[in-house]
């Protein structure tokens, strides 16, 4: 991997321990890795860590919702390590959940700003990229909410509905000229976001783990392994994809 961009309503994001299990990750396993997220000192201490365990990392600050931004990111992969070959896209954003009528304008409009214009942002810049280099592979992040409606707010389901959308419109656009392109159904993970809300609220852990046939919540290193799979060799014939790693959540609903 040459370069990764990632990153009365409570807004969420997803919690920087799922981006740094990936980002370290993908490094183990000898990708040079460009990571972008609105974090600047803990994305600069994340390509640190990376750098003293003797892999490769570009830190660039940066928001998915500018383009131009996300521009500099790809820009930064194929100038300093020669090309884009794959792309784990993670950024997100919910907000708390309410019937249709009663989310905000303000709230929704951000919802599609981060996850479908985000995705489509990176999409945007990363594939022309990879087509220079020859093909490669993305994997953005939907949800158990992409695929059905799992009580997350109605602009929280339609987001991640699009974002499968996306991955499957463009991995038939580019499937001919080797590019992948896939979506992961994520389910409940203990980030470090999903323990403030449990410590917050701790009666909504057993609501989460009642979602996962395993009984359990999944930790970031799970999802960043199927991610790393899908960005593979490994996984050459898979294109198109809407994989669930979500422990029979999509299975029994």
């Amino acid at each position: 991997m040459k370069g990764s961009p990632t990153d009365g309503h409570r807004l969420r994001r997803p919690g920087p321990r799922r981006t740094a299990g990936a980002a370290e990750l993908f490094a183990a396993q000898e990708a040079a890795v460009v990571l972008m997220a609105r974090g600047e000192s803990r994305l600069a201490e994340l390509a640190g860590r990376i750098c003293s365990d003797r892999g490769r990392a570009l830190a660039i600050t940066g928001d998915v919702c500018r383009l131009e931004d996300v521009e500099r990111a790809v820009r930064g992969a194929v100038e300093t390590f020669g090309q884009l070959d794959e792309a784990f896209n993670n950024a997100s954003f919910a907000s708390a959940s309410a019937p249709l009528h009663e989310i905000g304008t303000d709230v929704y409009d951000r919802t599609m700003e981060v996850n479908v214009r985000g995705v489509w942002n990176c999409l945007v810049q990363q594939i022309p990229a990879m087509l220079a280099g020859g093909g490669g592979a993305v994997v953005n992040t939907s949800s158990v909410a992409g695929v059905a409606a799992t009580g997350a707010s109605a602009a929280y389901v339609a987001a991640k509905h699009a974002v499968i959308g996306m991955a499957k419109a463009a991995a038939a656009d580019y499937g001919r000229q080797g590019v992948r392109v896939n979506a992961l159904v994520v389910g409940v993970t203990r980030t470090e976001m999903m323990q403030q809300i449990i410590t917050t609220h701790p009666s909504l852990e057993g609501d989460f783990m009642a979602e996962s046939v395993q009984h359990r919540m999944a930790d970031p290193l799970e999802i960043a392994r199927a991610a790393a799979w899908l960005c593979s060799d490994q996984s050459s014939f898979v294109t198109g994809a809407a994989v669930p790693v979500d422990s029979g959540a999509t299975a029994t609903a």
